[in-house]
Formats: C-alpha cells, structure tokens, sequence
C-alpha cells in the first residue's frame, strides 16, 4: 500500500510533544516558534487528518494548483499520475495507457488508487480517476474533493497549447470535446465543492479560491440568517437566542417577529471571470454552479443539490433551454419562463422547492404548507409538491388558498385540476391581500400553531415568495439570461442590460435586485405594475400608501396586489439591516394604512430601481400590436412590462422583459385584445381557437392536458375569515395525517 511519510520537522508535532516542543522554542527563539505555530494552526485548522483532493479535467491545473495550496497550508503535496500511478508502475502515464488500452487503463489506474492512502496532504487527482467509482469512494473517505471547475474551450485551448498526448479514451472519432463533456457527468458526481475558473485566471488565484471554498465548507456558522424585523444590535425575537441556518430557515417560512429570512451576510459575489465561466453552460449547469454558493453542503451537499435540481428541470419543461431568450423587436429581448408545467415563472421555483423543502425538514414531524396566490402560484406550488416521492407526500402536504373570484377562468381550472391526494385549493371570497395577511396571521399565532404541534404532530410552512427558497431559483434565470445574450454575441461581458418584470409581490424584482448584487451588469430595474400601481407612487414618491385604496381586477391578475411582501426585504437591504426601522414601517402599514421613508432611503431606492404603470387598454393595444408586427402573442402581464419598457427604457442598451405567464392562461383577454368578436366562455373551447392562430409561441402543452383532465371539478370555497381559514386547515390535517 501507498503510504505518504511526513518526514518535515514541523509535521512531526502532535498533540502529546507540542508541550515540550512549545516550551524549548518559545525561551530560544520566539520569532521562530511564532512562525511555525501560526503554520501548524494553519493547516492543521483547516485540514485536520483530511485531505484536500483536486479533481477536474485535464488541463485544468490541478498540479500546479495543488503545489501552490500545499506550499500555503505547509503539507505533503502528492500528485497521482507523477507519485503513484508512474511509481507504481514504473513507467510513464502515456507508455501505460498506450501498453493496455483505454478500458484496462481505468482498471489499472483504479487499483492503483485503492491501494493509496494519505493524510493532512493536498492530492491532485489524474483528469480520469473519477471514472473509478471504487478508487474514488475509496479516496473521499478521507478527504474534501474540489472539483476545479474550467470552460470546456478553454480546457481543449490549454491541451492544444501542450500538445498532451495522453487524455484517456481519445481516439479517432472520437473528439476531444466529446470526452471532455463526457467526463463532466463524473466529476460532478464526487466533488463536495466546485471552484469556478475562468479564461485567464492564475494558478495562485485559483489555489486561493480553492482555500476559501474548503473553509467555508468547514464552516457553516459564517452561514446564518436573520429577520428583516432584528437588527444586529439589538435583536428581540425568539430566534435570535440561537443560529437558523438554510435548512430552519426552509421549513420556518416566516420569522416570529413577522418579519422574512434574508442572509446576515448577505448573497455570495461572483467575480467577472466566474461569470464568463459559465456562459458555455447550460442552465442546469448555471443553477447548479449559483444555488451551491448560496446554500451551504452541511445543509443541502452539493451531489444532493444536483440531483434535486436535474429533477426540477430535467424533464418537466417544454423547452431544452428551459429559459430562453428570445429577441422581440429593437434592442427588446424576451426571456420566456412559461415553459414550465403550469405556464407561468412559478414553476422555477416550485418545481425545486418541495424537494428542498422534504429534505430539509425533520423526519419526525408533518407538515402542512400554507399558500396564498394571486393565481399564478396556486398551480405551480399544487404541482411541484405533487411531484414528491409517495413516502415524503404522506408526510407534507399542502393547502392552497386564493381569491375565487380574483383569477381567471383558466386559472381556477388549473388550481382545481393540480388537486392531488396531498395538495388541495381553497377558494376565498376576497381578494389576495386578504389570504396573504390571513397566512402571516396564522403563522404568528403561537397557541394556534402550537396547538397544531401538540394535538396532530402538524407544523406549518409557508412556500409563498416570503420563503427564502422561492428566491434563489428565480437569481438564476435572471443571471442565466445576461449570459445568454453573451452567448449569443448580442453583447460582450459586462456590457449593461435593463430589466423590466411585471411586479406585483416584489419577489421576482427582488431575485433580479439579488443577481445585479452577485455580479451580473443589471443597469435598471424597471418595475411595471398595472392599474393597482402602488408600487410605481411609492418608488417616486416614497410614501407607500393604502388609504382609499381598493384592489382593482384587471387583466393582470397575477400583479393585483397592494401589499408587496417582499418590499421589505429591500428596505431591509437598503436600510443597512436596520431591523428596528423596517419594523416601524410596517406596522406603522398595517395599523395606520401607510408609511413614507426618509429621503435618504428614497434616493438609494431611486438609484436602484424604475417603476411604471400601465391600463387596462394600453395592455390589450400592446397584445393586438405585437402580434400584428412579428406573429408573437404576449401573455397580459408581459404585456404591463412591454408597455412600461417602451415608456422607460432609454434605448442605449438591450431590455430584458419578463415574460412571466404563458398566454394561453389568459384566453379570454387575449382573444379580446386580437379583436374576436364572439368568445365561448368554456376555457379549452378558447384554446382551441387561439392555436387556429398558429402564433408564437405555440399553445401550452400542460396547460392543454390540464385542462382536458378538469371538467369542472370539485373545490372548497370559504368566507373571509381568519378563524374559517383555520378550521379548515385543522380539518384537512385530520383528513391527512390522523
């Protein structure tokens, strides 16, 4: 067996000798022992008896990367090809790969790695042991794999550069981008932390990261969360007597001072040079890349959060780009998130969070979601969780309460038609302002929840925008769009882009917010409400104000809302975490009906973000024009974006209009604004005839399905009451679970 001997002086020190040792050197020479303390604590803090383990493909600079890490860290650096497979084998990589053959190399070279041991030491793997399941479990066991993550071009520009002549399976036929995107499958399998490298980026840079990213895998107390209610100073709420991490933070939903979760330290930056790494990748590889940096491996480990994520969007959408762009007109650009099985942006974050979500929580308690939606989101959270495995459905299910008669036609039919034996609709006579506030009043009810705790073993949850986890996919579209626009050579990295997003509960504005914080060269957010435009008067005035108002129904359901959730988020952002103001703010909202900020907040707000509103009429002029000029149908609430966009955007860089709902949701107002003159009130009679249209994009295949499986259906419908809503959540969790 291949035993790695520490033979250095410094390396001889243990805990038994470090006494005696301390002693000598701390009376003879004390800038000595100060030195070789402050290396010993180093790398003993950081690795322990573990090992650092580079892993990637060939070219990568795994070696000299590894060089670099080991000489920072003062361990044993062992490089696999140089010394052990050629030790082992007396013979250079290249002769034995050319001697046995491509399959009985990867034999070789995996009993090679079997026989290999090593502690406390930086190894730097060959670019083909990860295809050796055995060596590889075998070698992890005691160790933290790093995988050195580089673009494939640049990887194939490097090894054309050397003119390497021993990349394992290459052959004629065989290219040498196919074995490089071949191999990927297999690092992302093993590695506990993914080290994005760009282009040009130097060896000492990357070692660098490399140290970074295994300390903060070895420390998830850097990673903890707060409520927009609590400041740093003085916080005064229940959680605040010990840490949340992701995971609490998931099932909690809510904080109990009424506040939301956001990140102390706030979001991870990616440099430029990470960004432009990922501009080769696909969006499955980008969300992989950017939710890894935003939840820590002790709560979700990164080969977990793969597989949830290839499940989230492997096969349930539409379109193999799952958000592509698309150019509209001008310098505009539409990012389609309709491809999703319900139709609408809901499904990028609802297709991911229930598995999050059934991992996270604890095995030995129910829980019973809580969801309130406008209408868009009561589909989506009804599908995503529907989609759990059998045994995590008999242990989370869910209830969906939206305004009955505040959606559309198609809508309800959808919320009604995703019913499954763990997910239900609730109709409410009122609006959604109503259910949103009905919710935060059920999860700050300590005797009620508890009750529920005690009497059924149920905890609540919330999947709404106020989770934390409904965020974070939502950054990665908009990311995943700039570098889109790069890839197509619409504009160069680091060029800026506007953004325009239909808003209404603040959620998806403040994901792109998030993305232009991580690093992407978001110049304006435009925010675009329609007739129930209080947030376009807040963002020029300041004062978010209530009084007199009522909730208007337009052809925008989805953006029919007053109160904004996730406003406060923002504020608490901008407000520099100041828990005491926000939460001053807002209850000054809900007991008095408004509040104003002071000048100070408005103008950082003004720095950051546009709004504008848009009627009812403008919308449907705007549906008729664009399918007049180009054969697209928009959908009513990318509609709202389109018309604010041409009003706002100064045309001095491209605009990225969210294109949130797919069209077909909204027959009725489509068909209206294409100027027919006779509509059947019957949803799948209306999606007939808009597809006689032969329009882009195509009609919605799930939505279609849905709708054919529906009927008329069957659904509950209760007053507007809290105590109502109750009862039937109490009713429906002894249905359940008892």
């Amino acid at each position: 067996m291949f035993h790695v001997l520490q033979y250095q002086p410094l390396r001889l020190i243990t805990q038994n000798n470090l006494s005696s040792m301390c002693l000598k050197l701390m009376l003879s020479r004390p800038v000595a022992f100060a030195q070789i303390w402050k290396s010993w604590s180093s790398s003993h803090s950081l690795l322990g008896k573990k090992n650092i383990i580079l892993m990637g493909p060939p070219g990568a600079g795994k070696t000299t990367v590894g060089r670099i890490v080991g000489q920072k860290l003062d361990c044993p650096v062992i490089d696999i090809d140089d010394d052990v497979l050629e030790t082992t084998w007396n013979m250079s990589v290249s002769e034995k790969l050319q001697d046995v053959g491509y399959e009985e190399f990867l034999e070789e070279e995996g009993k090679a790695l079997l026989k290999f041991s090593a502690s406390g030491s930086v190894i730097s793997l060959s670019g083909s042991n990860p295809m050796h399941a055995a060596g590889m479990q075998h070698v992890k066991k005691n160790g933290i794999v790093v995988y050195l993550d580089v673009p494939t071009t640049v990887i194939m520009s490097r090894l054309k550069s050397k003119e390497m002549d021993r990349i394992v399976g290459l052959s004629p036929g065989i290219s040498l981008k196919d074995i490089l995107q071949f191999r990927k499958q297999f690092y992302k399998r093993w590695f506990d932390i993914r080290v994005l490298c760009g282009g040009d980026i130097a060896a000492e840079v990357v070692a660098e990261k490399v140290l970074a990213a295994v300390k903060r895998y070895q420390d998830s107390e850097l990673e903890t969360f707060i409520s927009t209610r609590s400041s740093r100073s003085g916080r005064n709420t229940e959680e605040d007597s010990h840490k949340l991490y992701f995971s609490d933070v998931v099932t909690q939903g809510l904080a109990l001072d009424g506040g939301l979760f956001v990140p102390e330290r706030g979001l991870p930056k990616f440099t430029a040079e990470e960004w432009q790494g990922l501009i080769e990748a696909t969006y499955v590889e980008r969300a992989q890349a950017i939710l890894e940096r935003c939840i820590h491996p002790a709560d979700i480990p990164a080969s977990k959060l793969a597989e949830i994520i290839e499940t989230a969007y492997g096969e349930n959408f539409s379109c193999s780009k799952i958000a592509p762009v698309r150019h509209l007109a001008g310098n505009q650009f539409l990012l389609e998130l309709f491809h999703g099985p319900t139709a609408s942006f809901k499904d990028f974050a609802l297709q991911l969070v229930p598995h999050l979500f059934a991992y996270c929580i604890p095995r030995s308690c129910n829980y019973l979601i809580l969801v309130a939606t406008s209408g868009d989101t009561g589909s989506a959270v009804l599908d995503g969780f529907s989609r759990l495995h059998d045994t995590d459905k008999q242990r989370i299910a869910l209830v969906n309460f939206f305004p009955e008669d505040g959606v559309s036609p198609i809508q309800k039919s959808q919320m009604i038609g995703c019913q499954r034996e763990n997910a239900w609709s609730v109709g409410v006579k009122s609006d959604f302002d109503f259910c949103q506030t009905a919710i935060k009043q059920i999860f700050t009810n300590s005797d009620f929840t508890g009750f529920l705790t005690v009497e059924y073993g149920t905890a609540l949850a919330a999947a709404n925008s106020i989770n934390w986890a409904r965020l974070l996919p939502q950054i990665v579209y908009h990311a995943s769009a700039y570098l889109d626009l790069v890839h197509q050579g619409i504009i160069s990295f680091g060029s800026p882009v506007d953004i325009c997003i239909p808003t209404g509960n603040f959620g998806n504005m403040l994901a792109a917010f998030y993305a232009k914080m991580m690093g992407i060269p978001i110049r304006k957010c435009i925010c675009a409400s329609n007739e129930n435009n209080v947030l376009t008067d807040f963002m020029r005035t300041g004062v978010y104000d209530l009084r007199g108002r009522k909730l208007i129904s337009t052809f925008s359901p989805a953006v029919d809302i007053l109160k904004s959730s996730n406003l406060e988020r923002y504020l608490h952002l901008i407000a520099n975490e100041d828990g005491q103001l926000v939460t001053q703010l807002f209850n000054q909202l809900e007991n008095q009906g408004h509040f104003q900020l002071r000048k100070d907040l408005l103008g950082k707000l003004q720095q950051d973000l546009v709004a504008g509103w848009c009627s009812d009429e403008d919308c449907l002029a705007a549906i008729h024009s664009v399918y007049s000029t180009t054969g697209y149908i928009l959908d009513t609430h990318t509609a709202v974006a389109k018309v604010v966009a041409d009003r706002l955007q100064d045309r001095t860089c491209p605009i990225i209009i969210s294109s949130t709902a797919h069209y077909s949701k909204f027959a009725p107002a489509i068909l209206r604004a294409l100027k027919i003159a006779e509509i059947n009130q019957n949803p799948l009679s209306q999606l007939h005839l808009l597809s006689s249209y032969s329009a882009l994009p195509p009609i919605h295949w799930g939505l279609l399905e849905t709708l054919k499986k529906t009927g008329n259906g069957d659904h509950q419908v209760c007053a507007a009451d809290t105590s109502v809503l109750m009862s039937h959540i109490e009713t429906l969790i002894q249905n359940h679970f008892m």
